[in-house]
């Protein structure tokens, strides 16, 4: 059962490649890292903060084609952890069925907080036990 959690915290480096975004149970506790590039960083943050694009950026250009597709967007899930590599799938809703499209969590997460209101995030249980150690 996937267990729903939320961004929590954005740390973005000048001086380093890899940027970190930490997800933290919505009922609980656990919480943990996941190393994204600074484009997506960067977009996330954007949008957390509310500031304004003078142009749509790749993850508006994601929810505004499903939009106008006749989609609509309901999740996000973590589902996998192979290798020190977490993969996800968006859930969008498109003519009565779900349709699960495979991305990179941080895509992932851009778009759901690009999307108003934002998606709510999920991480199955088997790669919290993983990821925490707890397997």
């Amino acid at each position: 059962m996937p267990v729903q959690m939320e961004l929590s915290r954005i740390i973005i480096s000048e001086i380093n490649d890899q940027q970190v975004i930490y997800l933290k149970e919505v009922d609980g506790d656990r919480s943990f890292p996941i190393l994204i590039g600074i484009f997506e960083a960067t977009s996330i943050d954007r949008c957390v903060k509310g500031i304004a694009k003078p142009r749509p950026l790749t993850h508006d250009l994601v929810v505004n084609a499903v939009h106008n597709l006749g989609g609509e967007f309901e999740s996000v899930v973590i589902t996998e952890l192979k290798d020190h590599t977490y993969f996800a799938r968006l859930r969008v809703k498109h003519e009565g069925e779900v349709v699960e499209i495979d991305s990179r969590p941080s895509d992932a997460i851009a778009v759901a907080v690009t999307c108003d209101p934002p998606l709510p995030i999920y991480v199955a249980e088997d790669v919290l036990n993983e990821v925490l150690g707890e397997a």
